[in-house]
């Protein structure tokens, strides 16, 4: 224990990095984390930042900034964080460009996406670009998932609204468009099937826009995507993006909705370590990623994080999590079941106490420490509704 409380005090103090080794660690477990990898090819202005924004409830100026460039074209945003993401999105730029070579971006994604994501506007019909990129990346991996989002439809039928209840589910299975679809909408979409044909497995026609632009829904279509999107996902990839759509669809708070993704993020991590087969080895990785959340969560919440207040905060827990985890190393000597054991309680111990602090913090943003007992209460009852989540995401 003494150990596992000197990684924390390290991870707070202000002349103290990490462990040499942690960072390595937790790049190690980032690469094993499942996290969904989605490559967004079309032009500028064809949807790409609508999609992410309706997937992550991320900002536009938010996204704009968590860009990275990751090949001479193309950039990666990772989901709440490059540190524990839980979504990572690859736009390719100048793909709309004569002369774009896919050869570097295909070398550099083609191992690590999941689903390509093709969007097109609705009354842009100049896509032969797009198609001529998107040959090759089919051909590098016929099996991988295409999904043809068609943008921007309040452009085909202007001063009209948007036919409802949404008709084009029949299109995530490659079947017609309705006939009750007005003619210019359903021409166009009808147009961009032939255009890519062969090259994707769903189309989706969506309109994701803002309130402020006065559609009665701003965000059409969008759950006929991520409907698309879930299908194509590995299982274990599927269930990080449910897990990210349950944990935030309900969320009010500004604050928890920010949070609540890095929380999962982490939690992620945690347990894809959790999972190591050998006894032990986790009990000194998981401080480092729970100190690392905690941290993170206090730059969210405006709050400074010391040692001193981690330490306050944890005798209010009764930090039994290391405690509990420990005992739970014992099973991992029994094959399969000792991961599965290990990785639930990782995942379940670290999202409790992430929101257990956030319970913290918002007290005392609100002028007061919480009662110890309360926030104990409030870590058990997370704890608790984490460990079952966890049982019926895997299921």
């Amino acid at each position: 224990m003494s150990q596992i409380w000197g990684v924390m005090k390290r991870m707070f103090s202000r002349n103290e990095g990490p462990p040499p080794d942690l960072d390595a660690t937790l790049a190690e477990l980032r690469a094993k984390t499942p996290a969904p990898v989605f490559w967004l090819l079309g032009k500028t202005q064809s949807g790409k930042t609508s999609i992410i924004r309706y997937l992550t409830g991320a900002e536009d100026a938010a996204i704009g900034s968590g860009f990275r460039p990751c090949t001479r074209t193309s950039r990666q945003y990772q989901f709440p964080t490059p540190e524990a993401p839980l979504l990572s999105f690859l736009d390719t730029r100048g793909v709309d460009e004569p002369g774009y070579d896919p050869a570097e971006d295909i070398a550099a994604f083609d191992p690590k996406t999941h689903v390509v994501i093709v969007t097109v506007k609705a009354t842009d019909f100049a896509q032969g670009n797009i198609r001529r990129a998107l040959e090759p990346i089919r051909r590098a991996n016929p099996s991988r998932p295409v999904v043809l989002c068609v943008t921007c439809l309040n452009e085909a039928i202007p001063r009209q609204p948007h036919p409802t209840p949404y008709p084009f589910a029949p299109l995530l299975e490659n079947g017609p468009v309705p006939a009750d679809v007005p003619e210019p909408l359903r021409r166009s979409i009808d147009e961009h099937r032939r255009a890519f044909e062969g090259l994707f497995d769903a189309c989706v026609p969506i309109d994701l826009t803002r309130p402020e632009d006065g559609f009665p829904d701003p965000n059409y279509g969008g759950e006929y995507l991520k409907q698309a999107l879930l299908k194509a996902l590995p299982g274990a990839y599927r269930q990080t993006l449910l897990r990210l759509k349950e944990a935030t669809d309900a969320l009010k708070d500004i604050h928890l909705r920010h949070a609540v993704p890095v929380i999962l993020g982490y939690s992620s991590m945690a347990a894809t370590a959790g999972a190591v087969p050998i006894p032990f080895v986790d009990l000194f990785i998981l401080p480092g990623i729970q100190s690392r959340m905690v941290t993170h969560l206090a730059q969210l919440y405006g709050q400074p994080m010391t040692a001193g207040r981690f330490k306050e905060v944890a005798a209010s827990l009764g930090i039994g999590i290391l405690a509990r985890q420990a005992v739970r190393e014992v099973v991992k000597f029994i094959p399969y079941v000792g991961s599965v054991a290990g990785a639930a309680v990782a995942w379940a111990s670290t999202y409790a106490l992430g929101r257990a602090f956030c319970y913290y913090y918002q007290a005392v943003c609100e002028g007061h420490v919480p009662d110890a007992q309360a926030l104990k209460k409030y870590y058990h009852e997370q704890y608790a509704a984490a460990e079952k989540g966890w049982g019926k995401g895997d299921k």
